[in-house]
């Protein structure tokens, strides 16, 4: 049975701390955290954003789901569902309050928008000379088109929703007549050069990384060059190498996770690229090809997180 903050009170007056875990519905990676952190005595509750709000009345601003006034030691953000412009706003806006607050929160608001926004991804990795895929995201569809009659000779480009994830409304784009005004039906072309090669199928490796760390990897394969998971993709379990390794981590620092899923291909030409970082990664998958405990692992990170804030606060 899962907790009830309301049980445990707040602030130093609880006999354990308490997680909150943002999620649209307790599913089974939430349900292998709460099993995580119970086994370490750690609470945890459900918090749905959308019963969130702003309240500048009350002591810390806020009312958190399920806490009411009081706060949560820390925060997980499993699953984030989307809605109109000033609903994300929101939902994002309690995110950010609450780590202005000194609440551990993972990942921060900050940290989702980068990676929600492909674009912004794309430029962070970009900038931070980490090896991914040239990319062009522009609103106009007459420059789409420009883009790809200029671009397609040297290979295909790739279609991808700005917003999108698990692999849904990708297209593969080679001539300037596959594009469609219509793109993704958002308005927005989000154009990433395709590097992926067929080698008897497709494949790419999905790395997690927490804190600086990798923590675990598997390999994806696919008869199709969409190699996700949920769309038929099969996870292998693999000893990623040093070099991978290395541009995961710095992935996942470039947009300011403390957890990340970063998707890594091989080029023709033999070298690791980032194509993604995703910020809220399932593991479902993964955790069916690798040993590690997954969620334990991330929970220990989390307490180590909490143990550290504790002593820093004893200190000052």
């Amino acid at each position: 049975m899962r907790p009830s903050p309301e049980r445990l009170g707040s602030g130093s007056l609880r006999p354990q701390p308490i997680v909150g875990l943002v999620v649209d519905n307790w599913d089974w990676h939430a349900r292998q955290l709460a099993d995580a952190f119970a086994a370490r005595g750690i609470g945890t509750a459900p918090i749905r954003l959308s019963l969130c709000a702003f309240r500048t009345q009350a002591r810390s601003g806020l009312h958190i789901d399920g806490f009411g006034e009081s706060l949560p030691d820390a925060v997980v953000v499993r699953t984030m569902s989307g809605g109109t412009f000033e609903v994300v706003t929101l939902r994002l806006g309690i995110l950010h309050a609450l780590r202005e607050l000194g609440v551990i929160v993972w990942n921060d608001a900050r940290a989702i928008e980068r990676c929600v926004d492909k674009s912004m991804t794309s430029f962070l990795l970009a900038r931070a000379g980490i090896a991914t895929p040239d990319t062009w995201v522009t609103e106009s569809f007459e420059h789409a088109r420009a883009i790809v009659q200029r671009e397609a000779g040297a290979g295909g480009l790739v279609l991808k929703p700005l917003f999108g994830s698990q692999g849904r409304g990708l297209r593969l784009i080679h001539k300037p007549d596959d594009m469609s005004r219509d793109g993704n039906g958002t308005g927005v072309y989000y154009l990433q050069r395709f590097v992926g090669v067929e080698r008897d199928g497709y494949h790419d490796f999905r790395l997690l990384v927490v804190r600086g760390r990798v923590i675990a990897a598997m390999q994806r394969r696919s008869s199709h060059w969409i190699t996700n998971v949920k769309r038929g993709g099969r996870p292998v379990a693999v000893v990623v190498n040093d070099e991978m390794n290395a541009l995961a981590v710095r992935a996942a620092a470039a947009v300011g996770a403390d957890f990340a899923g970063v998707d890594i291909v091989y080029t023709a030409d033999q070298q690791p690229t980032v194509l993604e970082v995703n910020s809220m990664p399932a593991w479902s998958g993964l955790q069916k090809v690798t040993s590690a405990n997954i969620a334990g692992i991330f929970v220990d990170a989390l307490k180590s997180a909490l143990a550290a804030r504790a002593r820093q606060g004893a200190i000052t």
